[in-house]
């Protein structure tokens, strides 16, 4: 296997700012910093990237017309102990909004600065006077521990600085390590020979990891906006592999699914942040997969953020752990299964996340079965829900993505311990309904939860509502649309 090594040594120019509490990455020289925030950790100054968001017009909040797509500001570092961060605005600040909420953060403000202690890592939003969509993003993740000898033959090195990526692939005992200060400028060349990708001809991925113990971490940025719209490509695709890590990354405008992960066995998606403003720029799609675990990511996506799937003649999906994310998405579903399934899906559990925006056309929480396999033991958890028009939906029937003839079944599901608060009401807003067609519909004055049955043989069985509060109040049974497929189901 060709082993790619990239190190650049740039001195002093690119030393981190280490002390005991906090290290800080310099933003590599010609990379555009924000001009909207400054942000401080224990006094030094973190550098604030911008990364592109979508058009307001894509959003359903029709009280604001923006077509072009807005900048969000990212400022990331790395912290050991309890820590201050002040946040400069160039205006006075009459409001700061710091989210999740269940992080309980107070800031203080006083004239254009905004201050507050940070404990532990974590991600957080700060929407500073009403401004929700190009908000602050700041990013503060554990120290990392082992990191990789550039030297190593089995290490692929991108150091400090900017770098030029087209498509690396990887293979067996491969670590791929961008450190803190890279920035990878992905792009593609003319000559790029399509590849065989989820049983179709591709774009490369920009990685691409096929085989046995692969580790791609770090703490640099993956930057996939030079990519054109029409030559959409994954930015980390796996498949057929085994035992696989993928850690601490930040991705900025993907320009299709983020993170694919196909026909693989064991795997660790953790501290992954992931920006995406683009159609189909989902965060982490889980296919035909066994043995996951996605842990303490932040994702703001316009498609979905975390999804499974499954694809025909490729393998179950079984044991599939999602925990201590935040969420953010713009128009499709915030932690999901489908719509594509194919191959049985089972034992499922998404836990102690925090969803701060879901506004979009679809649902937060839901199970989407457009196919003719069994979904099974499926558990949501522990999920904090800030704002959603859709809260709960498990779905069966036919759509544009359906490719079977029958439909499948979906039994035993929890949902468990979920709080939420639905989101401002609209009038009326144009988006999916049922999962079946483009039309119109209108927004209730709480957050829509249903359960949908196909017929009599392909029919949601099982469903448990166990402490789900919706706008403060206990969901009963009068609160969900349950149709006459749907049997068994228990408000406890």
């Amino acid at each position: 296997m060709r082993i790619i090594y990239i190190l650049f040594v740039f001195g002093a120019l690119f030393a981190n700012s280490c002390t005991k509490q906090v290290k800080i990455y310099p933003a590599p020289e010609g990379v555009e910093l924000s001009k909207k925030f400054q942000v401080e950790v224990e006094g030094i100054q973190v550098p604030v990237y911008t990364t592109k968001i979508p058009p307001l017009t894509s959003i359903p909040r029709l009280t604001q017309s923006r077509s072009e797509p807005g900048l969000a500001s990212v400022a990331s570092f790395d912290m050991n102990e309890s820590i201050t961060v002040a946040v400069n605005y160039p205006e006075a600040v009459d409001s700061a909004k710091i989210l999740p909420t269940s992080y309980g953060i107070k800031p203080q403000i006083e004239g254009n600065r905004v201050t507050f202690k940070l404990d532990e890592p974590g991600h957080l939003t700060i929407e500073v006077n009403g401004e929700w969509h190009e908000s602050l993003h700041i990013l503060a993740n554990p120290f990392e521990k082992d990191i990789p000898n550039p030297e190593d033959p089995n290490v692929v090195y991108f150091g400090p600085g900017l770098h030029d990526v087209t498509n690396v692939k990887v293979g067996d005992n491969t670590t791929v390590y961008i450190a803190g200060g890279a920035y990878l400028r992905c792009k593609m060349d003319d000559d790029e020979q399509e590849v065989t990708l989820r049983g179709r001809k591709r774009n490369p991925p920009t990685f691409f990891l096929e085989g046995e113990n692969i580790t791609l971490r770090g703490r640099g940025i993956i930057d996939q906006a030079a990519v054109p719209r029409s030559k959409r490509r994954y930015t980390i695709f796996a498949q057929h592999s085994k035992n696989l890590t993928i850690e601490g990354v930040t991705i900025f405008d993907p320009s299709h699914w983020t993170i694919p992960i196909q026909s693989t066995d064991s795997v660790h998606v953790d501290n992954i942040k992931i920006f995406g403003w683009r159609g189909n720029s989902d965060g982490v799609d889980i296919s035909n997969t066994r043995d996951v675990l996605v842990e303490n990511c932040f994702m703001r996506t316009f498609d979905d953020a975390v999804v499974i799937k499954s694809f025909e003649g490729r393998g179950e999906v079984k044991n599939i752990h999602t925990r201590r994310c935040v969420v953010w998405n713009e128009l499709a579903h915030s932690l999901s299964i489908g719509a594509e399934i194919r191959e049985n899906v089972s034992n499922v559990l998404f836990e102690d996340c925090d969803v701060i925006h879901d506004i979009g056309r679809e649902t937060a929480l839901r199970v989407y079965h457009c196919d003719d396999a069994v979904i099974s033991d499926v558990t949501f958890d522990n999920i904090r829900v800030e704002e959603a028009r859709r809260l709960i939906s498990c779905w069966i029937g036919k759509t544009r993505w359906t490719e079977t003839e029958e439909r499948g079944n979906i039994r035993n599901v929890v949902f468990k311990n979920i709080t939420a608060t639905s989101a401002p009401i609209d009038t009326t807003l144009t988006g999916f309904q049922d999962g079946s067609d483009w039309k119109p519909y209108i927004i209730r004055d709480h957050a829509s939860m249903e359960l949908v049955g196909f017929d009599e043989e392909h029919t949601i069985e099982g469903v448990t509502f166990d402490n789900v509060i919706l706008d403060g109040e206990k969901v009963e049974a009068e609160n969900v649309r349950i149709n006459d497929f749907v049997k068994n189901v228990r408000f406890k």
